[in-house]
């Protein structure tokens, strides 16, 4: 009788099931909702394609919607891509939406600027209408499109990328990069239009590459400027009227014009200054996003980087990487690194002065210090760390221990170095560093009127922006105001006091969240 029982039951399911109206849909009457009215695809460059973009339809109504049509305004001929609930296309008719439900629209867009219009940026719109007449609903599309240069290798005979040398390994196998060496009438990269680089655009033996103030370069994935020997890089960035759009300031960053990837380390190479090039000038620049900001490789005697108005931020290895260099800096201020901001390494003569220094690297553990300064790399190479000063700077970060100071055990070669009116945090409450001469905070010799471990009060890390606030911060009035070089201006083009705050900066009064508010 049980298994009678049973069949009824599964009958009476099947009979229930087929009267259902799960396949019926009503037609759309334009009651749609959506995640956004307008979709922003951010800034991209003429012909190169964009990141994915998501909107989210809405069916909010208790019964399935069938939407006749859903397309682009320009149809066929539209620069933009759509992907409707899994299909690609620019029209799709009998786009079904089930009750209380939604499907996803992906947009993508590319864009030939010069198809477009004869101006260096275009705002390039469409819409996405859904239904037609009287129910027609519409998404909006909006992208500007910027016109630049572009720089890249070009293909051999095999269809192979071109490649540059860096030399020879230690098994004597020739190292190659892929990259080009700029032509002559590409060494002044101007502000009339953005440089993206694909590829180490190598500036030829003794060529100076020049770039003007308001110039902006964008990098691709693996990609860099590498100046070859005898040549120079000279960053002619000036002050600014406009502390959000830095009209005049030269900036280096990533081909990833997204918000999302504002702030992203490591996603393009380095500029990589070689062994050999010479008289590299930086001046009001700013640099982020890369592997390694800046790489300087040995000095020939002579100064071979001078750097002032300088930031690099969200370096995924080093910020400035300095082997055997002679550097010297003002208003500085480098954060954001995956090892050390800056690596003052394998000896060599470093000077700075009013210069902030931080870490506050958040993407995974950091086990080096924001400053490092060694004379050896051990079984590789060791060279005289003649000297290395830090004058009105501020040292400081995340990690008990800012500074590190590693020395070669060949106590012939030279190991000289000096914090003069400086801020830094190293705490040692195990006085593991107690019997190092290095770290022996009381030698006037080594440390000269410094403080230690006393909040400079940044005002905001996350954003790297490293004002220190006034009548708060330790590096306030630490500065000692007659430096050589002088630097009376600070990194905001502020008048520094007498005495002077300590950093890049002097010290403001931070605004209140209540003076934000509308």
């Amino acid at each position: 009788m049980k298994y009678l029982y049973g069949l009824a039951l599964l009958a009476s399911l099947i009979l229930w099931s087929s009267c259902r109206n799960d396949f019926e849909t009503t037609p759309s009457t334009g009651n749609l909702e959506f995640s956004r009215d307008t979709v922003y695809l951010d800034t991209i460059f003429s012909n190169i394609g964009s990141s994915t973009y998501t909107l989210k339809v809405y069916n909010r109504s208790d019964d399935d919607i069938l939407v006749p049509t859903v397309r682009l305004g320009e149809g066929e001929a539209s620069n933009y891509r759509l992907n409707v609930d899994g299909l690609p296309g620019k029209t799709f008719e009998d786009v079904t939406i089930l009750a209380n439900d939604s499907i996803f629209v992906f947009v993508e867009t590319t864009v030939d600027i010069a198809e477009e219009t004869t101006g260096l940026n275009f705002l390039y719109t469409d819409q996405i209408q859904f239904d037609t007449g009287g129910n027609q609903q519409n998404v909006e599309l909006v992208t500007l499109v910027q016109d630049a240069v572009f720089l890249f290798p070009e293909l051999d005979d095999e269809g192979m990328v071109g490649t540059i040398s860096l030399g020879q390994d230690a098994d004597g196998n020739e190292v190659l990069i892929e990259g080009f060496v700029l032509e002559q009438d590409e060494l002044n990269f101007t502000s009339e239009k953005p440089y993206v680089i694909y590829g180490y655009a190598a500036v030829p033996n003794g060529e100076t590459l020049t770039i003007d103030a308001g110039a902006r370069v964008h990098f691709h994935a693996n990609s860099g400027i590498l100046v070859a020997n005898e040549a120079s890089m000279k960053v002619n960035g000036a002050p600014s009227s406009d502390p959000e759009l830095l009209e005049n300031e030269v900036i280096f960053e990533s081909d990833r014009l997204e918000p999302d990837f504002a702030n992203v380390p490591g996603q393009w190479g380095t500029i990589w200054l070689t062994s050999g090039s010479t008289d590299h000038e930086f001046s009001h620049a700013t640099i982020k996003n890369a592997v390694v900001g800046i790489l300087m490789d040995d000095n020939d005697g002579n100064r071979t980087l001078t750097m002032d108005n300088v930031q690099i931020y969200n370096s995924s290895n080093v910020g400035l990487l300095a082997r055997n260099g002679n550097v010297y800096g003002e208003n500085m201020v480098i954060n954001n690194s995956g090892q050390s901001s800056l690596a003052c390494s394998l000896g060599g003569v470093y000077n700075f002065n009013h210069c902030t220094f931080a870490n506050y690297w958040t993407n995974s553990f950091r086990s080096f210090p924001a400053l490092q300064i060694d004379n050896v790399i051990p079984d590789v190479a060791e060279n005289d760390l003649i000297e290395a000063n830090f004058t009105n700077c501020i040292i400081y970060g995340s990690e008990q221990r800012e500074i590190g100071i590693f020395q070669s055990e060949n106590t012939s070669l030279q190991f000289n170095f000096n914090f003069t009116n400086t801020l830094f945090r190293f705490e040692d409450p195990n006085n593991e560093f107690a019997e190092d001469p290095n770290y022996d905070f009381g030698n006037d010799a080594l440390y000269t009127n410094t403080v230690q471990n006393v909040d400079p009060v940044f005002q905001d890390v996350v954003f790297n922006n490293f004002n220190i606030e006034q009548g708060n911060s330790g590096a306030e009035n630490l500065g000692v105001s007659e430096t050589n070089p002088p630097v009376p201006i600070d990194l905001n083009g502020t008048p520094r006091g007498n005495p002077s705050d300590a950093g890049a900066y002097e010290s403001i009064i931070f605004p209140k969240e209540e003076d934000n508010l509308p």
